[in-house]
């Protein structure tokens, strides 16, 4: 058999090496329009920080390695002009060689993946505006770093965050550009507010709801001007806006393009043309919460769908089941991880849901170095399946994430999670997981056990008659409270009751929201209508509503 890949790194090496271990005897010959066939493209921005020092660990293979290894052809500079689908052939320019030749396939892999979005700004195709998506971009942004001075990001994605966290660290400072109301559109809005307070600890000056209108070049530096009139000097720009799939190869030919701009394939990768497969960023493929068609945008996906399609091509019955987006990015130090869907979604998709959120510590409290985790989690009303989870920490949160996420992938319930047996001991968790707790907390709302409220529907509640009863110390009240609330420290709410009006729903809350759940719970038995406030006062603060202090 004789198979064409086009396109390198994660979809396209990976499918060529298990191909290979599959079959000895076929021809596999793989396109690639760079230089370089197989790079760490999620390592990159680390280097530009000066984190990764060696420009070589970047490298994963070599042609020269890919063809010792795995007998594999490999052409660099090599780009794919066109496919005849139905005589099965490839028109191919050798980019340095200056010359243009055609070769036959018996399976054609299509792995070209995403570029970056780069909007019709004035001045945006100035040089010193760049994108960043392959070594050379590396290689011209390092450069640009080296330099000094300071630079504009745009776009509050991961590429754009962990981009602003790396020229910090060669000591630019960093104006960060994002045209929507929040940073991590993956994330919901009050999920990713700590993230957005790292970065401005950090020295970067966060400008959200700004969108850039032009960008003027002056005396070898550039001005960045935005639709509110906000004027921003750079030596450099970085656009992060975005990307969006590589598949003008595939649609000249003819192959079936999905409703997000993706490749179209089915469960076994292959495209409309049955010999055709594509993998990777380019693709569409369902996710598994939703059922509707998305881009994830992951190296892991892309991984999975190449071994998935080299095993299609040789007959094997692998299918690929979907995606439920699970991401993480590092923010100076924080985790910040999710998966499956959030809140956003679910709204726009008029999928019912219940949420729950809780800031438990990453491990033991009782042993030193603790720090709390921001967590969120969303589930069915009807069976309390898992749909979403998000949270935030500096430790921890990418564990319990990933945990979470296979629940997630296997149909499981909060319940299962409040029973999931985990690894403990005092340094890497609490005998009741934050997991557990999870679990522990979604239950409480499934059963019944617990009426929450929720930070955005407090003033609705309030017009409404509904009594705020903080329930935390003094010291805790006094630092920061939720204006015209009812302070009564839990330990003395019983000998207390009769000060808490009961003319109303009494929306009790805590620091994090267990001592809140525990005084509704008191209230609950002595005849009152309480809710905790999820999340306690720290989820309060995130949605970034009006705090009263003192008093």
């Amino acid at each position: 058999m004789k198979i064409v890949i086009v396109g390198g790194v994660a979809g396209g090496a990976t499918a060529a090496a298990r191909l290979r271990r599959l079959s000895e005897d076929s021809e596999i010959i793989v396109l690639e329009r760079g230089p370089d066939v197989s790079f760490a493209n999620c390592g990159l921005p680390y280097y530009i920080g000066g984190v990764i020092e060696d420009r070589e660990e970047l490298l994963l293979h070599t042609p020269e390695s890919l063809s010792q290894r795995y007998r594999l052809d490999v052409r660099v500079k090599s780009e794919a002009l066109s496919i005849d689908t139905a005589g099965k052939t490839i028109r191919i320019r050798d980019i340095a060689g200056n010359r243009e030749y055609t070769e036959t396939f018996d399976k054609l892999l299509l792995s070209p993946g995403a570029f970056p979005v780069r909007p019709p700004i004035p001045g945006a195709d100035n040089p010193l505006v760049r994108t960043l998506r392959n070594v050379s971009d590396t290689d011209a942004l390092t450069e640009l770093a080296l330099k000094g001075g300071n630079a504009v990001v745009v776009g509050g994605g991961f590429i754009g965050i962990e981009m602003a966290e790396s020229l910090c660290r060669r000591g630019i400072a960093v104006d960060l550009v994002e045209a929507r109301p929040q940073i991590l559109w993956n994330l919901d809005p009050e999920m990713a507010w700590p993230a957005q307070k790292r970065m401005e600890k950090n020295g970067v000056r966060v400008r959200l709801n700004e969108t850039v209108s032009a960008i003027t070049p002056q005396d070898n530096r550039l001005t960045v001007t935005t639709k509110s009139g906000l004027t921003l000097p750079a030596s450099f720009v970085l656009l992060a806006i975005g990307v969006k799939p590589e598949t003008s190869l595939a649609r000249e030919a003819g192959i079936q393009i999905g409703v997000t701009g993706g490749i179209q394939v089915d469960e076994k990768m292959r495209t409309s043309s049955p010999d055709i497969y594509a993998v990777g960023d380019a693709v569409e493929v369902s996710h598994r919460v939703t059922g509707k068609p998305v881009l994830p945008y992951l190296a892991g996906p892309a991984n999975r769908q190449a071994r998935i399609a080299a095993d299609s091509m040789m007959g094997r019955a692998e299918k690929y089941s979907g995606a439920i987006t699970t991401a993480i990015v590092g923010i100076f130090g924080l985790q910040v991880a999710s998966s499956g869907v959030t809140e956003k979604t679910l709204k726009a998709e008029s999928i019912p849901y219940l949420k729950a959120y809780l800031h438990p510590l990453n491990h033991a409290g009782y042993y030193p170095g603790g720090s709390r985790l921001h967590m969120k989690i969303l589930f069915t009303p009807k069976d309390g399946r898992i749909l979403g989870i998000q949270a935030v920490g500096d430790e921890g949160a990418d564990k319990r994430v990933d945990v979470i996420a296979l629940a997630i992938r296997s149909g499981m319930t909060v319940n299962d999670l409040a029973e999931a047996e985990l690894a403990y001991a005092p340094q890497f968790g609490s005998a009741r997981d934050p997991v557990n707790q999870a679990g522990l907390v979604a239950g409480n709302i499934l059963s019944g056990d617990m009426v929450p409220a929720y930070p955005d529907e407090l003033a609705g509640l309030q017009a409404k008659g509904a009594i705020i009863l903080d329930v935390r110390t003094k010291s805790e009240f006094r630092l920061g409270r939720i204006p015209n609330s009812l302070h009564i420290p839990i330990d003395d709410l019983r000998t207390r009751l009769g000060e808490v009006p009961k003319k109303g729903p009494v929306i009790v809350c805590c620091q994090v929201g267990l001592r809140g759940y525990v005084a509704a719970r008191i209230l609950v038995q002595s005849g009152y209508d309480a809710r905790n406030l999820m999340g306690g006062f720290l989820t309060y603060e995130s949605f970034g509503l009006e705090i009263a202090k003192g008093g």
